[in-house]
């Protein structure tokens, strides 16, 4: 009866240590996580790869990326499913930022877009501007993949047909609602034309069929902003965690990551870092 009044107390005095001084498990806690809304060509180029553990080195804050095209990831914001915006379609942004929920809105960086296809080039695209080269491709009939997604190429894409006075339809144009590297891929499956971030393009260029064909047109610039939720947008949302982020892109150890992504691989930069700049100088 002794040993087992003595198993009792034991027991008892662990329970009370394990409530009153033991220490939490280990792992970052979910006030210290926060959700990254962004396009899929960060994700596609291994941007993401090189900045996010970074991000963590210098802040603590941890993060859950989700690469969803722009439309989507401004959707996200809407709902207050994410803290943070990372994305590359300038009208829907400014529109999204008027409706009051989001934060600051300011400049990362940019690449550019351009339109890639076969070699042998069947709708002789090779060297025209972007709207051009769009009514060469409408005109031929040539299979061009859309990406269909409501994403910041995707809107690109769509203005570039504007500017090119024409409606693509018909079994030539084709949607695989899916991200860039995934369309890409298609694109090259089908001998087709498509419209690309040079990034994602760069990337995974060494297994596709696929040349650049059009490019340096100053309407195909891509510019990527991060955009701060607010807790206007849900009680879910982060400010804390929004803010932490968005200073840190912009701030000079990041950009300086960015200045350097893929040049070791690729000979050249895949983006160009533009903190604190004057927008309307870019591409200048």
């Amino acid at each position: 009866m002794g040993r087992l009044v003595h198993l009792v107390v034991v027991l008892t005095g662990a329970v009370l240590l394990a409530a009153c001084g033991a220490p939490p498990a280990a792992g970052p806690s979910a006030e210290r996580s926060l959700i990254l809304a962004t396009t899929t060509s960060t994700q596609d180029s291994g941007l993401l790869d090189e900045l996010l553990p970074e991000f963590t080195r210098a802040t603590g804050w941890h993060v859950k990326p989700l690469a969803v095209g722009s439309g989507q990831a401004l959707e996200l914001g809407r709902r207050g499913e994410a803290d943070v915006l990372l994305v590359h379609s300038p009208a829907a942004e400014e529109a999204f930022v008027a409706e009051g929920a989001a934060g600051p809105r300011r400049l990362v960086m940019h690449n550019d877009f351009v339109l890639v296809g076969p070699a042998a080039d069947p709708a002789g695209i090779r060297s025209l501007d972007g709207a051009e080269a769009m009514r060469r491709i409408a005109g031929a009939q040539a299979v061009f993949v859309s990406r269909g997604d409501d994403s910041g190429t995707n809107a690109r894409e769509k203005d570039l047909w504007k500017k090119a006075g024409t409606s693509p339809g018909g079994s030539w144009y084709q949607s695989t609602g899916q991200g860039m590297g995934a369309t890409l891929r298609v694109a090259g499956e089908k001998a087709g034309y498509t419209l690309s971030d040079r990034a994602t393009y760069l990337a995974q260029r060494d297994s596709l069929p696929l040349t650049v064909l059009s490019e340096g047109d100053p309407g195909l610039l891509n510019v990527y902003h991060v955009i701060e939720m607010t807790e206007r947008a849900g009680a879910r949302v982060q400010p804390e965690g929004a803010a932490a982020f968005a200073d840190w892109i912009v701030s000079p150890p990041a950009q300086q990551l960015i200045s350097r992504f893929g040049t070791e691989k690729f000979g050249q930069p895949l983006f160009t870092p533009d903190a604190g700049k004057a927008e309307a100088s870019l591409g200048g």
